[in-house]
C-alpha cells in the first residue's frame, strides 16, 4: 500500500505544483490587467483635465486681448480729448493730491504672505476731511 501511495505521490505533487504555478501566474496576470486599466483611466482623466485647462487658458487669453484692446481705445479717446480741450489738458497736468498718491504707493513685496502682511499692517483708512496728511 505504501508503495502504491508513493507511486502516485510524484504525479500528485507535480499536479499540485502545476496548479500553484498556474494560480500565481493567473493572479499576477489579473493584477497586471487591473493596473493597466487603472493607468488607462488615469491617463484619460489627465487628458481631460489638460484639455479643460488649455480651453480655460485660451478663454483667458481672449479676454485679456479684448481688455487690452478696450484699454487702448479708451486711452486713445482720452488723448484725443486732451488735444481737443484745453481745460481737460490743464486738469490732467495737475499733480495728484497727497491722499491719491498714497493710494498708489506699493512697497517691493515678494509673495502673497508679504502682501497680506503689508495690507494687514496699514491700519485704518482715515476718514475724509480729518486733515490727516502724511
Amino acid at each position: 500500500m505504501i508503495a502504491r501511495l508513493l507511486q502516485w505521490a510524484g504525479p500528485v505533487c507535480l499536479l499540485v505544483a502545476a496548479l500553484v504555478v498556474y494560480m500565481v501566474a493567473h493572479t499576477a496576470a489579473t493584477l497586471a490587467t487591473e493596473q493597466r486599466d487603472q493607468f488607462a483611466r488615469q491617463a484619460d482623466t489627465l487628458a481631460t483635465e489638460l484639455a479643460a485647462e488649455r480651453s480655460a487658458q485660451a478663454k483667458l487669453r481672449t479676454t485679456q486681448d479684448s481688455l487690452r484692446a478696450e484699454l487702448a481705445r479708451r486711452h486713445s479717446q482720452i488723448e484725443d480729448l486732451k488735444h481737443e480741450n484745453q481745460e481737460l489738458r490743464d486738469w490732467a497736468a495737475q499733480p495728484l493730491p497727497a491722499a491719491a498718491r498714497r493710494l498708489r504707493e506699493r512697497p517691493a513685496l515678494t509673495g502673497a504672505d508679504a502682501y497680506q502682511d503689508w495690507l494687514s499692517g496699514r491700519g485704518a483708512v482715515p476718514l475724509a476731511g480729518d486733515g490727516a496728511e502724511r
